[in-house]
This record gives C-alpha cells, structure tokens and sequence, in this order.
C-alpha cells in the first residue's frame, strides 16, 4: 500500500471528517458527521490544530493524527499534544499509524517543539506497543488529573 501523509486544510474537511466521525465512535461516541464537520471547520479557522491526514494512491483519507501546540513553563518552550490518532480498520497493520507518528514528531521538531505528549486508554496495549517501538516512553514521574467541567 503507498501511503502519503500530509497537512490536511479546511479545503480537506469532506475527507477528514468522516475519519474523524469514525475515531470518536471508536471512544464510544454516537455517530455525528455535522459535529464532526463543525469541530474540525473551527480547528481550522482559528488556526487551534494542526492535522496531519494519511491517503492512499486513490486519494482516499485512511488516517489521521491531530496535534494541538502546547507551552511548557519550566522548559520555556513548545510542544505539541497528539490529541488523535484514528487509521480506518481496512488500512491498519499497514504502516499508516507509523507514518503518521513520524510524520508528526517531524512537524514538531519544525517547529522548534522540545518534546511531544499523548494519552491511551489502560486498555489500548497495541496503540501502547506502537508508541513504544516509535521511542515514546510512558511517563513514571508524573499523574495525570482531569476536571470535568
């Protein structure tokens, strides 16, 4: 399978946002194109995402990953969230989530970004495996707290 993993922009919203409507029922989410088209038209126009979108030598969309700028004060720098990462089940095992992690850690490192973060489910050992064969290290150091607002 040939894959090419570029930018995604807002002209790319019909193809990315079935895959991003895919990716939240994959956490449990109803169905919701319109949301999905409008979350993502927002990302865009206000600039709050950047969105890395695999396709395959159709053109068709098979996955993508979203990475949000974040700051770290006590390194006084940049770095980036990869909040998603979503490769349609036909395409996986395939290289697409691979292409996509580097892809990213790339773009990061372009940016001037001194490091990159993301969260699994407990339960998501092979998205864990993956990370781990890429050089991501699971942090020992830190907990994690949400407030649910």
């Amino acid at each position: 399978m040939s894959i090419t993993v570029r930018q995604a922009t807002i002209h790319d919203l019909d193809l990315v946002a079935p895959l991003f409507d895919s990716y939240r029922q994959f956490y449990d989410r109803p169905a919701d194109l319109g949301l999905a088209q409008r979350f993502l038209r927002e990302r865009f126009q206000h600039h709050e995402s950047v969105l890395l979108l695999a396709v395959n030598e159709q053109g068709v969309g098979i996955g993508f990953t979203q990475l949000y700028a974040l700051f770290s004060s006590v390194r006084a720098a940049r770095t980036y969230l990869l909040n998603d990462l979503f490769v349609v089940p036909e395409a996986r095992r395939a290289g697409v989530a691979v292409a996509l992690m580097r892809e990213a850690a790339d773009f990061a490192r372009a940016m001037g970004a001194v490091g990159m973060s993301l969260s699994t489910a407990h339960t998501n050992t092979s998205a864990q495996r993956l990370y781990e064969s890429l050089g991501w290290k699971r942090d020992e150091q830190f907990r994690e707290y949400n407030l649910v607002l």
